[in-house]
């Protein structure tokens, strides 16, 4: 099965690619390595505010995860000249907008990488650092940051 009929199974459209809000650029190619930039969580378009543990709790944020990976799939596919070209995704990087004592930074940053599994199976399976954070651009309750090796 094509990523594209996965993306359609699971009723995801892919967004088009963010335009940067400050000095840089939503991806880098390297060789056979994408590089994204970090991608905010955004709900029905509107940047998603928050901070986790004091006005969201972990089940919110991993759906704020889990939207951010579906921007980072529409900005992956121009990058790679779309999903079927990903070979894997090698690494997630996720910052968590939380309070102090919030310690659940690895379950909000699963709703990214569980998709990224049910979309690329074992080619999303990937490495990963999740972070928390005392304040993110624009109140953004999570921002993450993908690499990926693309033919």
């Amino acid at each position: 099965m094509s990523i594209e009929q996965r993306l359609q199974d699971l009723g995801i459209t892919l967004p088009p690619v963010a335009v940067p809000a400050a000095a840089y650029v939503p991806f880098v190619r390297t060789g056979n390595l994408v590089f994204l930039s970090g991608h905010i969580a955004k709900k029905n378009g509107q940047v998603w505010a928050g901070q986790l543990g004091k006005t969201m709790d972990t089940a919110e944020g991993k759906q704020a995860a889990r939207a951010v990976a579906i921007d980072l799939m529409g900005t992956l596919s121009v990058a790679a000249g779309g999903l079927d070209k990903v070979v894997r995704i090698v690494k997630v990087m996720s910052l968590v907008n939380s309070a102090p004592d919030f310690t659940e930074h690895h379950l909000v940053t699963n709703g990214c990488s569980e998709l990224l599994g049910e979309v690329f199976g074992e080619a999303g399976v990937h490495a990963r650092s999740a972070f928390g954070v005392a304040q993110i651009p624009l109140g953004a309750c999570v921002e993450i940051e993908l690499i990926a090796e693309v033919r």
